[in-house]
């Protein structure tokens, strides 16, 4: 599956109606919309370290565990202060409003999208060479929550398990797309090859 950029449905959707932690939605107010494409530098540098590579990302939200009320396919919570990250990226309009609606419920405007400024093929290889750290925290977390006595972290234990099979399979597949994206500005055409995650991958091939 080729990469499919967000940005685009985003813009399209930030003025409402977004999906509500109740089920239902609401029309955030003017003064309220397109926080996460301020550019702010200081939010990227104190980005969450498991937010997993790509345009959308948590940098110190105070969502009051509400973001897995509408994205629980994206958004994960640590294990400190019960702030959020993105640990899967959308990839059609559905999940990208999801998102955006988990994003807009946050008073601290602690997410952004504009991932695509920031992370390069450098940065990525790198999250990716350390991908064992955050593999290592999802599973104690799992292991932790997955037996708590509140419903909360017990649900929150699945996006954790959620997390590790998807570092097992299938986000190396989606990182080379990403990159791809990064270097060409567009999505890889069937049969292109892709970028190489690490220089052992890119010696391996050669």
């Amino acid at each position: 599956m080729s990469y499919w950029d967000p940005l685009p449905s985003v813009r399209a959707a930030e003025s409402g109606p977004l999906p509500a932690p109740d089920g239902g939605t609401w029309r955030p107010a003017p003064e309220h919309r397109g926080g996460w494409w301020n550019p702010r530098p200081e939010r990227w540098a104190e980005r969450d370290w498991r937010n997993v590579p790509g345009p959308f990302y948590g940098a110190g939200t105070d969502n009051c565990w509400t973001g897995r009320l509408i994205a629980p396919a994206h958004v994960l919570y640590d294990d400190e202060w019960g702030a959020e990250f993105v640990y899967r990226q959308p990839r059609d309009p559905a999940q990208a409003l999801a998102l955006l609606g988990a994003a807009a419920q946050d008073p601290m405007g602690g997410y952004a999208c504009d991932g695509d400024g920031h992370w390069t093929a450098e940065l990525v290889g790198d999250w990716w060479r350390e991908r064992g750290r955050v593999r290592e925290w999802a599973a104690a977390l799992h292991r932790r929550w997955s037996v708590s006595d509140g419903a909360g972290e017990r649900e929150a234990a699945g996006g954790a398990r959620e997390y590790v099979a998807y570092i097992d399979e299938g986000l190396a597949q989606d990182l080379r797309h990403y990159l791809f994206w990064l270097s060409e500005g567009r999505p890889a055409g069937p049969g292109e090859p892709l970028p190489a995650l690490s220089p052992r991958e890119a010696r391996r091939r050669g």
